[in-house]
């Protein structure tokens, strides 16, 4: 099984998230579980080429 991280948090009743590899599409869920799978099929989304022009954040030598 992949790990991949993301970030999360409580916003009211809801948990909302990003990818953190993917940090400009956030997604949310009713509990912590379905905001994992929002994001799980965020991630087919996005590799699978579903989302035209992606951004991501790059890293560079300090």
């Amino acid at each position: 099984m992949r790990s991949v991280k993301m970030t999360s948090w409580q916003d009211g009743d809801f948990f909302v998230g990003f990818l953190n590899q993917y940090p400009d599409y956030q997604t949310q869920g009713q509990t912590i579980n379905e905001l994992k799978l929002q994001l799980k099929e965020l991630l087919i989304d996005l590799e699978s080429g579903q989302v035209p022009d992606i951004h991501r954040p790059i890293q560079s030598a300090a």
